[in-house]
């Protein structure tokens, strides 16, 4: 999935039973509202009995909080995903504020596994 755009998305991996979701900060008025796309991306992963989870947060910046609500709680209901191995996020060294905050949480409340991903450019 490419990095390049201001669009948060996601796409699943039927065979591996799992998901990507990449977060680009909040969708604004003429696309789907973030929420939307979160419970979207768990009916998806839902309907494939999805077991790994694995959330960028690399391109989020500011400080909504509407981010962490509906995905924390899509995580919380989900015991599959509160499994070891089972939930990575990523984050990159722009990664600050509103990420952090869900960064945190996450780490308190599920099992995840952190990357940092570096951006390079030639």
């Amino acid at each position: 999935m490419s990095q390049e755009g201001p669009i948060s998305t996601f796409a699943i991996d039927p065979s591996q039973r799992t998901v990507y979701i990449r977060f680009a900060g909040l969708q604004d008025d003429s696309r789907e509202p973030i929420h939307a796309l979160i419970r979207r991306m768990f009916e998806s992963a839902d309907a494939v009995s999805a077991v790994r989870l694995i959330v960028d947060l690399r391109a989020v910046n500011g400080a909504d909080a509407r981010l962490i609500v509906p995905l924390l709680r899509g995580i919380m209901t989900r015991d599959r995903f509160l499994q070891n191995g089972s939930l990575y996020v990523v984050v990159g060294p722009d990664s600050y504020s509103q990420v952090q905050s869900t960064a945190t949480l996450l780490g308190r409340y599920a099992k995840p596994i952190f990357v940092e991903r570096l951006q390079w450019s030639l």
